[in-house]
Parts: structure tokens; sequence; C-alpha cells
């Protein structure tokens, strides 16, 4: 509008000046008047542009960016496992009998080699006695035959049958103390009566759950991963645990073994940690998390997962344009890694030199006007 004013004048003044320049050739007429516009349209757009900043300064959108660094970045998974005792002895007698005394109660805690129980021994006991009887005489017999002999007095055979008698009851009586020794039940190892199955006065077979110690000072942490974490799982590595029944109770362990087997019916390997106990606050079976880290970069480009916006084309990223006097949005597609929590790595598409829109991201398109907040 402006424009058509300003020419309106200018033929005005053509007019009006007309008489004056008639002398002048038309060429020169035709120079100055488009001189003069050419100026005229210079101050035009001068003040169009100003006028249009003006008007455009208040649609600025509002944002928050981030300028793009590199950092490092990890990617971990959770897997749920068990706790196991490593120390623990389901108690069974190694011969027949009937149980006389319980030398322990259960919650007791015991030692390697304290007395548990006692089977009924009376038999053997007694056969220990004759046989201890036989063997005092037929030692007597041996050390009198064997004298004789070195004074070549009687016979080689009689020598030889008393040396094999004594010798034959020697081994007869060390029978029957392992025998009696199997009907006196001790702990193998050092832990807590769990539980005992049997009572005074029953009968107690081999192979019969008597009762049941389990050592807590130390625990397995046993996880069943699928096979397609094998290639990422290695023994030694640190992980994290925690427990769903005691929160803030966590713990840094080495990975103590990985099973060299996969179970064909779920395609799962064993995978277990080991854990200090000592407090016994842990029990068998309890639910423990293990945190494992299956990927880990010391310089990658991290930017919040919220802000990556699809389209038609793929993924997507709006950054700052501030080529011009006026910032921008603009849109550039990216190639994206893997994402953990709220953080995702990008592969490609943009690079250190970038400032990416963190807040008012949803608000822009890309040639969007912008003004930076803090």
């Amino acid at each position: 509008m402006n424009r058509i004013i300003i020419i309106s004048i200018i033929s005005f003044f053509i007019i009006s000046c007309s008489s004056n320049e008639e002398t002048k050739s038309n060429a020169d007429l035709l120079k100055s008047y488009r001189t003069q516009v050419e100026e005229l349209n210079k101050k035009i757009d001068d003040i169009e542009g100003q006028q249009k900043q003006k008007n455009y300064s208040g649609l600025l959108i509002p944002v928050k960016v981030e300028k793009i660094t590199k950092q490092p970045f990890s990617h971990n998974f959770t897997a749920t496992g068990e706790l196991e005792s490593i120390k623990e002895a389901f108690i069974s007698p190694e011969t027949l009998g009937q149980i006389v005394s319980i030398n322990v109660t259960e919650g007791e805690h015991v030692k390697k080699g304290q007395l548990l129980a006692k089977l009924n021994t009376s038999i053997i006991e007694n056969t220990i006695n004759e046989v201890k009887t036989q063997l005092a005489l037929a030692k007597t017999i041996y050390d009198k035959q064997a004298t004789l002999w070195k004074q070549n007095i009687g016979s080689e055979r009689q020598y030889l049958e008393t040396k094999n008698n004594y010798e034959s009851l020697n081994n007869k009586l060390k029978t029957l103390k392992s025998q009696y020794n199997m009907s006196i039940i001790k702990s193998p190892i050092d832990g807590i009566i769990e539980d005992i199955f049997l009572k005074k006065g029953e009968l107690a077979t081999p192979g019969m759950q008597f009762m049941q110690i389990i050592n807590l000072n130390e625990l397995y942490v046993t996880l069943k991963l699928s096979e397609a974490y094998l290639p990422i799982i290695k023994k030694g590595e640190i992980v994290d645990i925690s427990f769903p029944s005691f929160p803030g109770l966590t713990y840094k362990q080495p990975i103590y073994r990985v099973g060299n087997m996969i179970n064909k019916q779920n395609r799962t390997f064993v995978v277990q940690i080991k854990i200090d106990n000592k407090d016994g606050k842990l029990k068998p079976h309890l639910l423990a998390n293990v945190t494992i880290n299956d990927y880990s970069s010391t310089n990658s480009i991290i930017v919040p997962s919220i802000i990556i916006k699809e389209d038609m084309k793929g993924s997507f990223i709006y950054v700052v344009n501030d080529k011009n006097e006026t910032k921008t949005a603009e849109k550039k597609y990216v190639v994206t890694g893997v994402s953990y929590l709220d953080k995702t790595e990008i592969l490609s598409g943009i690079t250190t030199n970038d400032t990416i829109i963190t807040d008012g991201y949803n608000n822009v398109s890309s040639g969007s006007a912008i003004s930076i907040i803090k």
C-alpha cells in the first residue's frame, strides 16, 4: 500500500515539474526518474522490514535449549533371581536303627562334628565288647606263639594261624566301630538346624531325611537368563543386587559362576553371584533383583528420550537455527541407538555443534521463530 502511495506522489511530481524539464532529453529524464524510484523503493523496503520485524517479534515461541555434548552412557537390564544357601545339608542316617536321642532343637546353631542324634547301638556295643574279649585272648596267644617261633619252637603253621586269628579279630573290631559311628549322627557343617523330620523312638533308615541344616554365612543369588545374554555375561563382572523385601539394601558383587550348559526346555543358562551374609538377614529363596550392564560407551551424544519425535521419514529432533537474525527451529532427522531410563543415544544426525530444543518442542515446527528462555 505504501508503495502505491509513493508512486502516485512521484507521478504527481513528474506532472507538476514537466514544464520545467521539457528541455531535457527523454533519456536523461528516464534515468533520473529510475534513480529516484530505486531510492524510494529501498526506503520502502527498510520501513516494511522494520515494521515486519516489529510485528513478528510478538509471535516468537519461547523454548529452552541445551548445547550438545558427548558424555558416558550405559544401558542396564534387571533380572530376578533367588537366593540359595551355599552350604546346606539334609541329614540322613547311614544305617538302620531306632532313634534313642535327639541332642539339638530347631533353630539351634551347631558346629561341624557336633552330636545331633543317636540311634540304638546296644547290639553293636555288645558285639564290640565280645570281640574285644576275643581279641585280648588272641593277642596273648599270638604273642606267646611269636616268642616260641623266634626260638624255633613249634611249627610255622601254628604261628601263622594265631597271627591270622589275631589280625582277623582286630579288623572285625574296626568294622564294628565304624558301624557304631554310623549310628552316631554328627553335623557335617557349621549351621542352623532348620527342620527335624523324625522324633525320638521312630525308626530311621538310610536315605530318609532326618534333619536339615543351613549355613547362612554365604549365599548364592541364582539367575536363569535367556541364551541371548550369553555373549555379554562375563565371570567377574560387577553387578548391582537389591531386594524387594529390604528396600535400601544393595550389594555390588562380581559374577561368581556362569553356567556351561543351555537348558533346552526354556533356553536359559545359570548365573550365580556370591553374597556375604554374616548377619543372617537374608534367607534362602528370597527374591533378588540383579542389574547387569549390557552396553557402555564413554563418548556418546545423549538426549532426553521425550524430545525425539517421529514422522513418515523417521525420528527427528528440533534444533536451533541461528544463521539468520531471528532464531528458528529446524527439524533434523537422527539415527537412535539404545535407550535407558529417560535418555537415548544418538548415533548420527546431530553433532556437538548443534543446540537442541528441550522444552517447548511440542509448540514448534520446522521454521518457527523462537526465543530462548532460561
